[in-house]
């Protein structure tokens, strides 16, 4: 399954990785893809390992706000 969520605040490359590693440690995510000029990330996971929520949960203790 493949999500996109809305990410405040990632405005670097530094930015990228911290949300990426952060949601590739989870287990059951697949492929994370951040697009900083859209402020998006797209995350492909499996369901049956991982929530939404984990993965929003993920991104906000790196300091971001997923709307």
């Amino acid at each position: 399954m493949t999500i996109t969520l809305h990410v405040q605040g990632m405005t670097c490359g530094h930015c990228k990785m911290a949300v990426t590693n952060a949601l590739k440690e989870l287990d059951g995510v697949k492929n994370v893809e951040v697009h900083l000029q859209e402020g998006t990330v797209d995350v492909d996971y499996d369901e049956t390992k991982v929530s939404v929520e984990k993965l929003k949960e993920a991104i906000e203790e790196q300091g971001y706000d997923v709307k």
